[in-house]
């Protein structure tokens, strides 16, 4: 019993220092934590008990795992991570960004967004981001019209956060799919970001799903390729949100 009440002060202990230096600002959103056996060393414990102290961390929102291959989309070589929100996760690379909406609005899916969208009831969220007083990024969401969704045309979104109000709605993403080409913009692309049209923009296409596979959001973005990049990872890595 001694050994066991040892070792939950210990993972106690890790789950405090660790939490303290994400919330004092010591690790920011997208910075690593090290490795398991990084962390073990640092406080002389076992790898087991820091994956307890991890698990606590991630059940308290202050951390995210990726593991495996994987790519993510990066401003000013800063990790955006997408389960928290671009939104909050621009803010928190000190940048002056702002999110302008364009619109919200019903439309019939398409087969071609997502499986299972073919003439469903979708709601669209349009909104570009500017850095200062330039435009930097264009994004549309395509979001399922279910329960309270179908109103956001009336009601807004809430905070002004998308993945805050598809949460809300009790959609969260589980898994999904990423694309990212080089594309041009068509004049109406175009004029929304302040370019002449043929400029070239990282595009992403972003599409989630909630753990038993049911649709959560399907993303496209036009991303400015002077400020974002894609980064790849691979293998197992901890970092704050």
């Amino acid at each position: 019993m001694a050994a066991n009440v040892v070792a939950r002060t210990r993972r106690e202990q890790i789950v405090d220092a660790l939490a303290r230096r994400i919330k004092d600002g010591d690790l920011r959103s997208g910075d690593r934590l090290g490795s398991e056996a990084d962390i073990a060393a640092e406080f002389a414990v076992s790898r087991g008990t820091v994956r307890q102290a991890l698990r606590d961390l991630q059940d308290l929102d202050l951390i995210a795992t990726r593991a495996g291959v994987g790519s993510f989309v990066t401003f000013e070589g800063t990790p955006l991570d997408a389960q928290v929100g671009w939104a909050r996760a621009l803010t928190a690379t000190g940048a002056e960004i702002t999110t302008e909406e364009l619109g919200i609005e019903l439309v019939a899916g398409s087969a071609d967004e997502a499986r299972g969208l073919d003439g469903a009831p979708c709601v669209v969220v349009r909104r570009r981001r500017l850095l200062g007083a330039t435009p930097v990024s264009y994004e549309r969401a395509t979001v399922p019209a279910r329960g309270r969704l179908a109103s956001l045309p009336d009601t807004g979104l809430l905070g002004g956060s998308l993945t805050e109000t598809l949460r809300d709605a009790g959609l969260v993403a589980h898994h999904g799919t990423q694309d990212v080409s080089v594309a041009t913009v068509g004049p109406e692309v175009a004029d929304i970001l302040g370019r002449a049209a043929g400029s070239a923009f990282l595009r992403t296409v972003r599409v989630s799903f909630d753990r038993s596979g049911e649709f959560v959001e399907r993303v496209e973005s036009y991303l400015d390729p002077a400020h974002f990049s894609l980064h790849l990872t691979f293998g197992e890595e901890v970092t704050a949100r």
